[in-house]
């Protein structure tokens, strides 16, 4: 049996990584479209941007793993097509070359997401859009005392470089059209919390405000972090059905049977959640993965994992569990010193029809066990 996997970051290599060490032996392809090794993102925004690791920490297994486990990596090149009847795949190389076809018997989508744009910026300025290791590079050296940095979005991405900028000597405005910074994931009540935050550091935090071109052209540098757009074309063009993600059941299965799909990419009808979620988050890319090479495999295994994720902004560091969902909530619990600028550390609990449904702790490290373990019980 061939397995092949679409798409070279960090879900294409686990994946790769569970299937040899469930013991399966035969073919495993990665068609990456990045020249470099399989790599995590989150330290693009963090330790990398920071500059207190280098950008081989981020890598997920050095060349020498792929060569002695068999898994042949195919860098630099892009598949633009799926026959799923056939079971093939079309390849050609990044910037243009000969075409070729190669045949699957399973495959899996890892194909991510794209950065969402910005026109104006697009238009007047030359915007990072914080994605890829080149982009990362471009970045830490703008980051520099003194520079006039913009920032358009208050979201984790944006808030994380702000966070970076601020700690190089950077001037730093971040523009946000919604009255608070995060406020769709994390409501008013702690949304207020990084916003105080920001500001505490020297971050003109500039709400409820849209960027004008004025001060995009006056910026050393801009960033734009208003969101990804899930990579779907190659599914779409399949046949494949796509909502919002590439629509996938409770184990991770594609309205093909024989193809599969995770991370950024997949819309998942979550079996515990009772809903379909996708999440943007390198926890998600690592434990879908892992479940997908099991049913590749000929499992039937549900993912079940909790939606997780976690950000480190100056001296706070935060992890956050479950998901609060379309319904909202009842109310937030707050427990701890919620001072985080100045050390503060806490918990908070969203909370709908007295059930737990998301959870967080702030600087509060010995609580992840008992802030995870808390989702879904009442309160």
């Amino acid at each position: 049996m061939s397995i092949a996997i679409v798409g070279g970051g960090l879900a294409a290599a686990t994946a790769a990584t569970e299937l040899r060490e469930r013991g399966y032996d035969g073919d495993v392809v990665i068609y990456a479209a990045e020249d470099h090794l399989p790599y995590e993102r989150p330290p693009l925004s963090k330790d990398v941007l920071l500059g207190t690791k280098d950008i081989d920490s981020a890598i997920v297994h050095d060349e020498g793993w792929y060569t002695a486990n068999r898994v042949r990596l195919e860098r630099g090149v892009a598949v633009t097509a799926i026959d799923a009847a056939a079971h093939t795949l079309r390849v050609e190389p990044v910037g243009g070359g000969a075409e070729s076809e190669h045949e699957y018997d399973r495959l899996l989508l890892a194909t991510g997401a794209t950065a969402r744009h910005f026109d104006v910026a697009d238009r007047v300025c030359d915007p990072v859009y914080l994605r890829t290791v080149e982009d990362n590079t471009r970045l830490r050296a703008a980051l520099r005392p003194g520079a006039k940095v913009v920032i358009v979005g208050a979201g984790w991405i944006g808030l994380e470089v702000a966070s970076a900028a601020r700690q190089k000597d950077a001037e730093v405005t971040v523009y946000e059209v919604g009255d608070l910074p995060l406020v769709s994931v994390l409501g008013p009540e702690v949304a207020r919390l990084f916003a105080d935050l920001h500001r505490a550091h020297g971050v003109d935090l500039r709400l409820s405000t849209a960027v004008d071109e004025a001060a995009l052209t006056a910026a050393d540098v801009v960033v734009v972090g208003i969101g990804a757009i899930p990579s779907t074309r190659l599914a779409e063009e399949a046949g494949l059905d796509v909502d919002h993600g590439v629509l996938v059941d409770e184990r991770l299965r594609t309205s093909d049977p024989d193809i599969y799909a995770v991370g950024d990419v997949a819309n998942h009808q979550h079996p515990v959640l009772g809903r379909r979620i996708r999440v943007e988050h390198w926890d998600t890319a690592i434990e879908q993965a892992k479940v997908a090479a099991h049913n590749l495999l000929g499992d039937e295994e549900p993912y079940t994992h909790l939606p997780y994720f976690f950000t480190d902004q100056y001296d706070l560091g935060m992890e956050y569990f479950g998901s609060v969902g379309p319904e909202g909530y009842d109310r937030v619990d707050i427990e701890g010193d919620t001072d985080v600028a100045n050390g503060g550390a806490f918990r908070a609990y969203w909370v709908h029809d007295g059930v737990v449904r998301a959870a967080m702790h702030a600087n509060d490290w010995d609580a992840s066990d008992a802030v995870r373990d808390s989702v879904g019980t009442e309160r």
